[in-house]
This record gives C-alpha cells, structure tokens and sequence, in this order.
C-alpha cells in the first residue's frame, strides 16, 4: 500500500468525519502498522499539497493538514459508491460524454484514468458513458477546457454492447476472487486476540482493495446485472467486516491522534 492511498483512505474514512484535518504526528502514528515510514508519509503529504488535495492547517498539537474543497467532493463521492449510502433506482438514462480528441499522450491517458474513477466507461476513442451523472467528471473536463457534447438518452444500445464497455464478465470474476481472498485475510487476523490496532489494519487493507474497484465498477444499476452477479456477494461481505472492525479501528485513530498517541 502506498503511502498517498493510505493517506487518502485515512482522510476518506476516519478524518473526513472528524472534521477533515489531523496533525502531521498523529498521521505518522496511525500509519506506521501498514508499514508506512515517517518520510514516506511526508512525501505523499508533500505531494498531495502541490495536487491541491491538502493544504497546511496547524493543528492544537502541533503542524498538520486539512482536505481542500477539491478532495472534500472527490471523498464524499467516492465514499458514497464505497459504501452505497447514494443508491437510487436506475431511471433507465444512460449518460453520454464525446470528447475533442486530446492530442497529448500522457494528458489523454491523465483524463481517461480519471473518468473510468469516477465511473465512466468508453464505447470508443472519444465516446464515454456512465449509468448515472457525474459532476466531478463535468467539473474534470471543464478544468480540462476540452470541447464535449453532453447527452442523457434512454434510447441508448443495446444493453449488452454498453455493458460490455464495463467488461461486466471479468468484472464478477475478480469481485468472486476479491471476496475469497478477503474471507482468507478476515479470518486469519481477526481471532479473539484481535486489538484495535490489528482492526485498524485489517479494515484498512480490506478497504484499499474494495477501493481499486473504483476504476472499474461504475456501482451498475441492479436491473442490468444477474441476480447472482457476484458484486452482490462481495459487497454484502465488505459491508459485513467493514462495519463490524469500523468501532475498534475508530478507537486506533481516536488514540493516535492524541498528543500523547502511540502506535503500538
């Protein structure tokens, strides 16, 4: 796990809540279990600054870091897919994006790895759709300046070729993979000697490998997939765990972010 996803996960999942800024000590403390160093996180710190993800807010115990309005959006979002709180029947409207060809390799590349995270897929070189809007990826584009035309149809098809721009198939494949790896990490790590710290970790990387199913996994309307499409399986057992380990890896934090917080 790298040192800026866990510091995005963190604020995502613990800070936001809590007022969406913490110390630079209190951060090194809480991160240290996943085997993050001090330096690594102040790199990612550094780096996420210069991003416009955080910017300096000093804390009562000392130098520290808040979430921009930019990252704000970007967490609220991205936990509102993570964690299905936004989940509304599908009004059958799929949601349309023609692009401007963008020259620039690594500027097309920048702009395609950021609309398939926020949950558009392409149908072609320049075509993307999502089953539901975006305003973050309005917003991207418009920062972008690139020229789109933006269209919501239900005539939109057929069903299978959208579908397919989601590779639906290999999609389930890999939620049946996750959740079988995932039963094997929460079993083996979470017996009756578990403690907070152990819970914090645990949720942590249970967390950070559901999350990569951003780039892939636009939260499709249930009245596209099977019934027994294996997300639906994977996503009730993330849910499970999730909030079961969320009070004791609260408590983790809660402790870290305390001036005299240790981690161990």
């Amino acid at each position: 796990m790298h040192a800026r996803s866990a510091l995005f996960d963190l604020y995502g999942d613990h800070l936001l809540a809590r007022g969406g800024s913490a110390p630079v000590a209190g951060l090194i403390r809480i991160l240290e279990p996943l085997g993050i160093s001090a330096p690594a996180v102040r790199t990612a710190i550094s780096r996420m600054v210069t991003q416009e993800w955080l910017t300096p807010a000093d804390q009562p115990s000392g130098p520290g870091y808040a979430l921009t309005e930019r990252a704000r959006l970007r967490l609220d979002q991205a936990g509102a897919r993570i964690y299905r709180t936004r989940v509304e029947e599908w009004d059958g409207h799929w949601h349309v994006r023609v692009l401007a060809p963008i020259p620039d390799r690594s500027r097309r590349e920048r702009v395609r790895n950021q609309l398939r995270f926020l949950g558009l897929a392409p149908i072609s070189d320049s075509t993307w759709i999502s089953p539901r809007p975006s305003v973050e990826a309005d917003r991207l584009l418009a920062e972008e300046r690139l020229e789109v035309i933006a269209m919501s149809t239900a005539d939109a098809g057929p069903a299978a070729r959208l579908l397919a721009a989601f590779d639906v198939e290999n999609l389930g494949a890999a939620y049946a993979d996750w959740h079988h790896r995932a039963g094997a990490q929460v079993n083996a790590a979470t017996g009756d000697g578990s403690d907070d710290r152990t819970a914090f970790v645990v949720r942590s990387q249970l967390l950070h490998s559901w999350r990569l199913f951003l780039f892939r996994d636009p939260g499709l309307p249930a009245a596209l997939l099977s019934e027994g499409w294996p997300g639906h399986a994977a996503a009730a057992f993330f849910d499970e765990h999730a909030a079961r380990l969320l009070p004791a890896a609260s408590r983790f934090v809660d402790h870290c972010l305390t001036p005299s917080g240790e981690s161990g």
